[in-house]
């Protein structure tokens, strides 16, 4: 298989509160970095300016990769992603997003392995450095939505990487260093369909160990485990739909040190074999794996 995905680029958590998600976020333990507004370039050629969308984010960054925290902030704006509708459904763990040092070039490997997906778009947004305001670019692909009922999926390609993994917002008290892992739970009646897909889209042969199949990347790991064996990993937690993202892997420093700052700051833990996990009912809809693995 031809594999052009590096990692993980991040992964999306949707919210028509973002100060709030931002709280629950901060008393985890991560450094947040301001709130920015998406932009969509209208075309390309001067006097083009770009036009706000309805989003804006704040990220936790981790140097190689990053969760975005992504607030409907402006419900008359445009919506191009049609995140409203999205969060209709439910709020939550929404979206992944595969990096690639060449958007055109995956998008032509998704062509011709039959994974209906969007042209290229060009992204921009503000984004605040100590050397002012500068301008994010980056290339993103969508998947087919109607094709990927767990969630919201994209390859994205970074144009101003050091606009975004700042060094000053890469110091978390919690110790966290990177997304390591993403856990997608599939409807039983589609959970080959689904571990082939991602195999597709991800150029990475799938491995079983018990219910979970697991596919390994340049950086990180995605995984995928029946919905009818999914309390085995995920026990107690909610179910929002038949196929959808449950959690995500942080790697941190230390583990004890993690898990002290977020039960001080008032969340329940519980331990597991090589770290500890927070519910998604406390997550405002993702859950969160910590390891120092």
């Amino acid at each position: 298989m031809t594999r052009d995905i590096n990692g993980l680029h991040h992964t999306s958590v949707l919210t028509r509160d973002l100060d709030g998600l931002a709280n629950v976020y901060h008393s985890f333990g991560f450094v947040l970095s301001p709130r920015s507004r998406h932009l969509l370039s209208k075309s390309e050629g001067a006097g083009r300016d770009p036009v706000p969308t309805c989003t804006a984010n704040r990220c936790a960054l981790f140097g190689d990769s990053y969760i975005e925290l992504l607030g409907i902030v402006d419900e008359s704006a445009p919506d191009p992603w049609r995140a409203r509708a999205v969060a209709d459904r439910y709020e939550g763990f929404q979206a992944v997003a595969f990096e690639t040092d060449d958007a055109r070039s995956s998008g032509r490997r998704l062509a011709a392995a039959g994974l209906p997906a969007s042209d290229v778009v060009e992204l921009e947004r503000g984004a605040a450095t100590r050397e002012g305001r500068r301008t994010l670019r980056a290339r993103f692909i969508h998947l087919d939505p109607a094709a990927t009922d767990e969630g919201r999926v994209g390859i994205a390609q970074h144009l101003t990487r050091e606009y975004v993994h700042q060094p000053h917002y890469l110091d978390h008290p919690n110790g966290a260093r990177g997304i390591d892992g993403v856990l997608i739970v599939a409807d039983d009646p589609v959970f080959t369909e689904v571990v082939d897909r991602y195999a597709r889209i991800l150029g990475a042969p799938p491995r079983y160990e018990g219910p979970v199949a697991g596919l390994e990347m340049g950086r990180g790991r995605l995984e995928v485990v029946r919905a009818s064996a999914a309390g085995e990993v995920l026990p107690g937690e909610p179910a929002p739909a038949p196929s959808y993202l449950a959690a995500m892997t942080i790697r941190v420093e230390d583990v004890g040190v993690a898990r002290d700052v977020v039960e001080r700051n008032g969340t329940a833990t519980r331990a597991t074999e090589d770290g500890f996990f927070v519910s998604a009912r406390d997550t405002l809809g993702a859950g969160l794996f910590f390891t120092a693995r």
